[in-house]
């Protein structure tokens, strides 16, 4: 383990460099270059902001502001599309990268990290645009927002895991690309990002709430939307689930990572 993290330190320079490169490159062709980073993420809280302001709030339990629906809901998006794009991401990279993994010696893992940086550029693009229109709206930050902070790197943690198994099962059993977008859209849909919990029965709220990104979500929700801090227990299981997670993750990919040059 502490061999793997020495190699990936290493090669940091390298986890950088595709970073800044996979960025440049997504943009490169058009004619507004980077400010497509700002624009599409901009206009899809805008819309949120606009649509839900008053379609949903009064369903939203403890509702204070006109607009306490869209911010739940873009909280829910956001924690959600960083998951999904790290999982996204890392389930096709050594796929993508077959021929650079034949042709050079490193450490294949380095391949998952920095997906999930261009995950997190997105991201803090999108959670700064939230952040100045949650200010315009009259919701401004507070010191619980900080409190989110260790619940996002428990998310980064469990994607991080779960990324590298669709990333190495999706080496040798190639439907694991078309069975991704089921996983994830169930997933979606059984995770409360446009429903609040209690809309649903007690029974369907319970097994909704084993569901570990519901734990996440919600708890984001409760520190952005309700200014509170939400249940740690959960929270507590969610980050040794996700511990675990990334330990299998680790294990299959070093059993695995001879078989996957060959398997390229």
């Amino acid at each position: 383990m502490l061999k793997q993290f020495k190699n990936i330190w290493t090669f940091r320079g390298f986890i950088i460099g595709s970073i800044r490169r996979d960025f440049e490159s997504r943009y490169r062709h058009s004619m507004l270059g980077a400010v497509w980073t700002v624009l599409v993420p901009l206009s899809t809280i805008l819309i949120y902001v606009i649509i839900f302001t008053k379609l949903m709030n009064s369903r939203l339990p403890n509702a204070t502001t006109p607009f306490s629906y869209s911010i739940f809901l873009c909280t829910g998006m956001i924690t959600w599309s960083l998951f999904a794009e790290i999982l996204s991401r890392c389930n096709g990279i050594f796929l993508e990268n077959a021929n650079l993994i034949k042709k050079l010696n490193f450490p294949r893992v380095c391949l998952p990290l920095a997906a999930l940086g261009g995950a997190l550029v997105n991201f803090f693009v999108t959670l700064s645009l939230f952040v100045i229109v949650m200010v315009f709206l009259g919701n401004y930050p507070k010191l619980i927002w900080f409190s989110a902070i260790p619940i996002l790197i428990i998310q980064l943690v469990f994607a991080a895991g779960l990324g590298i198994i669709f990333g190495v099962i999706n080496v040798f059993f190639r439907d694991m690309g078309q069975l991704f977008g089921i996983i994830i859209s169930l997933w979606f849909w059984t995770t409360p990002i446009v429903y609040p919990l209690n809309i649903l029965p007690d029974y369907v709220a319970s097994l909704v709430s084993l569901n570990p990104m519901s734990v996440i979500v919600t708890s984001l929700q409760t520190i952005i939307v309700d200014g509170v801090s939400p249940p740690l227990l959960p929270l507590f299981v969610v980050l040794i689930l996700s511990v675990i997670t990334c330990l299998i993750a680790l294990h299959l990919y070093r059993k695995r990572v001879d078989e996957m040059v060959d398997e390229l």
